[in-house]
């Protein structure tokens, strides 16, 4: 299945309220914005994309837990990036120092604010230069570090504000110690 974006500005202009309330009234259907205001339709993933998301988030908040640095979000997650976008990464994490700047109102809703980390899993249904243009747009919302996982060519890009993005073919493990210290994400149960 693909995403569909509906571009509704010819008719009415979204505010960030009416978008909110849209997706609260459709908890059944994923949607983001992009730069241009536009309503992005997501497909729900299939099995096998939607247990290496679990596995995934798995591993990021188990090592959140034991090392207390910050706060581990799930791919239902919606950000207000500083570009005006709305976007749900499948894994997110933001330092705890950065989490708690944040009101009890705008935790509730969507968060105000560039996730520290990002990373996407891409699907059978995803179109690799959508989801590269989406980590883009991710590092210049001030995201510091963000991972596009390919399952199915057992590739890697690694995502920094330096405007650099590194290939990795088929690794065993992934790291950042600026980022996400003391974090070793093993790649083998994806590979296998």
């Amino acid at each position: 299945m693909t995403a569909y974006t509906i571009n509704f500005n010819s008719v009415f202009e979204m505010t960030d309220e009416q978008f909110y309330q849209l997706c609260r009234a459709n908890p059944e259907v994923k949607f983001e914005r992009n730069t241009k205001g536009e309503l992005i339709i997501m497909p729900p993933t299939g099995g096998e994309t939607g247990k290496r998301n679990a596995s995934l988030t798995a591993r990021f908040v188990i090592w959140n837990e034991q090392s207390k640095l910050g706060v581990v979000f799930d791919s239902s997650t919606c950000f207000k990036l500083p570009t005006g976008t709305e976007r749900s990464p499948d894994v997110a994490w933001i330092r705890q120092d950065r989490w708690d700047a944040l009101t009890p109102e705008q935790k509730e809703k969507f968060p105000p604010i560039a996730p520290d980390f990002v990373l996407e899993l891409l699907s059978p249904s995803d179109r690799l230069n959508d989801v590269q243009a989406k980590l883009k747009e991710y590092i210049d919302s001030g995201v510091k570090l963000g991972w596009l996982i390919d399952p199915q060519t057992q590739r890697v890009e690694i995502h920094r504000p330096n405007g650099a993005t590194e290939i990795l073919e088929k690794p065993a493990t992934l790291s950042d110690e600026i980022v996400l210290p003391g974090f070793v994400l093993n790649l083998e149960f994806l590979w296998d």
